[in-house]
């Protein structure tokens, strides 16, 4: 079908409408030109700042090709969703802000990126984008489309900036004037021409909070990350041992972190989500580390289906949460009876990954007591 450049405007107007209906904050659209970014890419991957994230680098420059990818492709529409639960308090003295603070300065908690609280937001995200590509078809018939969501090797950053869905924060991060970082991105390529939208204009100024707030100072400089470093890389993406120089700075987050994204002022106008599906499930803003790491193979495997968390697999949970019960020691629980009893209560495990980050955390309530 022939759309017209009329009909092409409408139907970009109802894609974005539909968008909203079906959850998404915003959606814009963008052409596949990113060859701006293939230079920042190959210079990242040349320092090997992926560390093991063989799959930044498997592709090549396909990341920054969306036509090469999907052929036939000339637009993407891209879309972004709020996660914050529905019942998040984002203002006043005991915003989220602030408990996630009081979260991370408490020894005990166990301190779980917000994101991954809820339902995992691949399956959230895709589901709405095949709806949103539904919705498309039933207008204008069969078109040419594939749908992503962190799923493929897609630069969705640099698209969604290129689209207007915000600008990129000195940590790295897309930043809304109207919603802070606090949101899942995903897009589908399209065959059809519609029209593009315009980009809006960095508004991060002088401030580096992000840079500052960095536990590990893993964000190098205004754009540069090096994920080595990054406690999301080391808690999420390293399936090996934790450095033994990483993990005194990794405190008690145990999956993830958000401290350069609290520390940001655009994050005052962080926006709750409007679906169900990132309420926060099994408690995970209050556990504590002593409660998650007794959790049985089966237990975690029953009680993370449907969750990112489930993705790390158990046995790389407890070397987290080792390593949180070991810092603890420092946090002020130093030979904390309940503490040291439940590491004491895994030095046998089957893994070595988990007994090697075990000994480590009993090592540091001996040496603190």
């Amino acid at each position: 079908m022939s759309l017209s450049e009329t009909n092409l405007a409408e139907l970009a107007l109802s894609i974005k409408r539909w968008g909203v209906a079906l959850g998404f904050a915003e959606i814009r659209i963008t052409d596949v030109d990113l060859s701006h970014a293939e230079a920042g890419l190959q210079a990242w991957l040349d320092a090997g700042m992926h560390g093991e994230m063989d799959y930044m680098a498997s592709h090549g420059m396909l990341r920054a090709r969306p036509a090469e990818l999907v052929p036939g492709t000339v637009r993407v529409v891209s879309a972004r969703m709020n996660y914050l639960p529905r019942d998040t308090q984002t203002s006043g003295e005991h915003d989220w802000r602030a408990r996630e603070a009081a979260r991370l300065a408490d020894p005990d908690a166990a301190v779980i990126s917000v994101y991954a609280r809820g339902r995992d937001y691949h399956k959230v995200l895709r589901a709405r984008l095949q709806q949103l590509a539904d919705k498309v078809k039933a207008e204008i018939g069969e078109f040419g489309y594939r749908v992503f969501t962190d799923s493929a090797p897609v630069m969705e950053l640099p698209l969604a900036e290129k689209a207007g869905l915000g600008w990129r924060g000195k940590h790295t991060l897309l930043l809304s004037r109207t919603a802070g970082s606090m949101f899942f991105m995903g897009e589908f390529l399209v065959d059809l021409p519609l029209p593009i939208d315009e980009p809006t204009g960095a508004h991060c100024g002088q401030c580096s909070s992000c840079i500052m707030a960095c536990p590990t100072q893993a964000i190098l400089g205004p754009g540069r990350l090096d994920a080595r470093r990054c406690i999301s890389y080391l808690t999420i993406e390293l399936k090996n041992a934790i450095p033994l120089e990483m993990r005194p700075l990794i405190g008690n987050r145990v999956y993830g972190c958000d401290d350069c994204q609290t520390a940001c002022p655009w994050n005052k106008f962080a926006q709750p989500a409007v679906l169900p599906d990132f309420d926060e499930r099994h408690g995970l803003g209050q556990a504590s580390m002593v409660e998650l790491f007794a959790w049985t193979d089966e237990e975690f495997n029953r009680k993370m289906e449907g969750s990112p968390i489930r993705r790390i697999g158990h046995e790389r949970w407890l070397r987290n949460i080792a390593v949180g019960l070991g810092n603890a020691a420092a946090a002020g629980a130093k030979g904390d009876a309940a503490i040291v009893a439940a590491l004491a209560a895994r030095r046998e495990h089957p893994s070595e990954l988990v007994r090697e980050h075990v000994e480590w955390a009993l090592a540091q309530h001996r040496s603190a007591a």
